[in-house]
């Protein structure tokens, strides 16, 4: 998960956080808010599992892209 993401999280928390203490916690804004987290943490939740799918193969060519096993040609 990108650093990105994790600071638009706690920046959402922080916001349906604010929301919900200045409405007392059962406004449309407040809910609205929290479902904009739920978004986020399901979408960083979403890149964990992408990116943990290469296989071994994969991985060695993402820390050697040189290697001959690693090569790839145009057609």
């Amino acid at each position: 998960m990108s650093e990105n993401i994790k600071e638009r999280i706690e920046k959402e928390i922080e916001g349906a956080r604010a929301a919900c203490d200045a409405t007392g916690g059962s406004s449309q804004e407040c809910a609205a808010a929290w479902d904009a987290v739920e978004e986020l943490q399901a979408e960083a939740s979403h890149q964990r599992e992408k990116g943990t799918d290469k296989n071994s193969l994969e991985v060695y060519c993402d820390n050697n892209p040189e290697a001959d096993e690693c090569r790839v040609y145009d057609t």
